[in-house]
């Protein structure tokens, strides 16, 4: 077995012969690998992938906290009008309007020319207009001209952050949501 020096700050501080994150490397036997290859699956019935019975007929509602899979502006696209999404929405492109999701995240290449607005909002990339969020973040390599509204607000060493910061306890009080499918919004 592998022993990890005990280096004060580095990898392997307090880790012995059998513990920390590599006591699960390896620790298959080989019998439950080949019963975990060769377990019976069922398949769905148009005969792909596993079946979970009743449940591939509807969707089981989420857990609260689970956020689903993110909707995703890419690199490549530049997007002229409000987008609106009733979920997590990702943004490594450029939008000109404005972003109303619960949970935003503009990516370190993303620019965004228009209002973020948002329950979670976490800036890596440009913001030129104003950010409401109850909780916001500005990591090291964002790029925020606009004012804040928050209820919380967190600033990383090194990001740019040039307006005012507004302490609110309901920071998308008053917001007009934009109706999916008016005056250009993109629906996601």
């Amino acid at each position: 077995m592998l022993k990890a020096p005990l280096v004060p700050g580095g990898i392997g501080w307090g880790v012995g012969k059998d513990e920390g994150m590599l006591s699960n490397f390896g620790s298959k036997k080989p019998e439950q690998e080949a019963a975990a290859v060769n377990a019976p699956t069922q398949t769905s019935a148009f005969g792909a992938g596993p079946s979970t019975g009743a449940a591939m007929a509807r969707s089981a509602p989420r857990p609260a906290g689970d956020r689903g899979a993110p909707s995703v502006i890419g690199p490549d696209l530049t997007i002229m009008g409000n987008l609106i999404s009733s979920g997590e929405v990702q943004v490594d492109g450029e939008v000109q309007g404005d972003l109303h999701g619960t949970h935003i995240v503009v990516g370190e290449k993303a620019r965004i020319t228009g209002g973020v607005n948002a329950e979670e909002v976490v800036v890596r990339g440009h913001v030129m207009g104003s950010i409401r969020g109850r909780k916001v973040m500005l990591q090291s390599s964002s790029h925020v001209e606009g004012d804040v509204h928050h209820q919380s607000l967190a600033i990383e060493q090194g990001a740019y952050f040039e307006g005012k910061s507004r302490r609110s306890d309901d920071p998308l009080a008053g917001i007009q949501r934009p109706q999916p499918g008016a005056n250009g919004a993109a629906v996601s």
